[in-house]
Parts: structure tokens; sequence; C-alpha cells
């Protein structure tokens, strides 16, 4: 007990937070899989307060946006803020906070890789923005995003351009073969609340590339991604 106690004081430390409720940092860091090997202890997965997250994270990252952009239109930060709040993103600030040597979860799970599994750490880092949150309100989570995000931006602006990747597949298509992709919903797995995607991107007959996300959008400029990859290859 003293060990995890020492634990969350680290993840504290790397966040800049010190939590009055330690329970709610406890139910952000405890993975579904631990339930099923605690003794009772520990009653609540971050399922929930992963969903509060989604919802904290979008709000203050269209804020931020809207304060350090002014002159960006609608769409321009719309494309910004998806770039900041994908999974892949998310899953990358999680992992400079190391927060899946944090995490509580079953032994399969940590033995399968989960603790650096990207839709793990994606919904790891929105549970504990949540419980910042739920725990010292508004501003200590605007804080939070702000010393996570603001980093980020110099570097997204630059490669903007790059990352969308549905337009930089169609311009391809339509210059080597004269026709453009389409994109094929294939599968929806999850929970109403953590539904995930599954796009195939279609040139013809041809599969060019899957993608999942959280989000149609998302799991579309994943597809578009790998079949980027799959039409450079030499």
């Amino acid at each position: 007990m003293a060990a995890a106690s020492e634990r969350q004081t680290e993840l504290e430390m790397r966040i800049g937070y010190r939590f009055r409720k330690r329970t709610l940092l406890s139910e952000a860091l405890t993975h579904r899989s631990a339930l099923n090997e605690s003794d009772g202890r520990q009653a609540r997965d971050n399922e929930r307060l992963e969903f509060l997250g989604d919802a904290v994270l979008g709000l203050m990252v269209a804020s931020l946006l809207l304060e350090r952009f002014p002159g960006k239109r609608e769409g321009e930060l719309s494309r910004l803020r998806a770039s900041l709040v994908g999974e892949a993103p998310l899953a990358g600030v999680a992992r400079s906070l190391e927060l899946g040597s944090f995490l509580v979860m079953g032994k399969g799970e940590r033995l399968t890789g989960g603790a650096d599994r990207t839709s793990i750490l994606a919904d790891a880092f929105e549970a504990l923005l949540a419980a910042v949150y739920l725990d010292g309100g508004a501003d200590a989570a605007t804080t939070l995003v702000g010393r996570l995000f603001i980093p980020l931006l110099p570097d997204l602006v630059s490669d903007m351009v790059g990352k969308d990747y549905k337009s930089a597949l169609q311009e391809l298509a339509q210059a080597r073969f004269g026709a453009v992709p389409r994109y094929r919903l294939d599968n929806v797995t999850g929970p109403p609340h953590g539904q995930r995607f599954i796009i195939s991107a279609i040139l013809g007959e041809e599969l060019l590339g899957k993608g999942e996300g959280r989000s149609k959008k998302e799991a579309a400029q994943a597809a578009a991604q790998a079949a980027l990859l799959r039409l450079h290859r030499p």
C-alpha cells in the first residue's frame, strides 16, 4: 500500500498537481482488467472518468486553440483540435508522463503489452484529466492541459498540411490512377461512450489501407495514412 502511495506521489509530481482525494487518482489509474483480480477494495475502473475526460479535454483544447490562434477559421481549428485529441497524440502525451508504468491492470493485460497500448494510454490520460477536474476544478485541469499541450502547438501547426492524409491520398490517387478512393465502414466495436470505428480506404476494388479510431473521421484519416504508406513503398 505504501509503495502504491509513493508511486502516486511520483505521478503527481510529473503532472504538477497534488490530489486532495487520492481515491480519484486511484480510479483514474485502474484499468478494467484489474477488477477481475482485485480483492474487492477497488470497486471501479477508469472508464467512467474516461467518459468525462473526453468531454473536458475537447472543451479545454478548443478554448486553448481559440486563444492561441485568433486568426484561424473554424475548419482549421477543428483540424488542429483533431490532431491534438486523437488517440495517437493522447497516447504520446501519456508516454511522455510514463503513464503506463503507473496503471493498475490485470497480469494478463500487462504481460501482453497493455501498459503501452495506444488505446489504453489515451483512455487513461483522459481519465486522469477528469480526476484532476473533479478534484481541483476547471482551473487545475486547464493548467494541466496547458502544460502538456502548448509545447506541441508549434510542430503541430508546421506539420498540419502533412497530417491531412485524406486530401493527400486523393491527390495522389487522382494523379496516378485517375480515380479517387472511397471509404468503407467495416466495423464498430466497444460501448456507446467508447466506440471504435474500423474503416477501409478502397480504390476501385482494391483495398489500400485500413484504419481504426474513436470517430469515423479519425479512422478514415488512419486508413488514408496506411494507404499512402503502401503506395509510396518502392
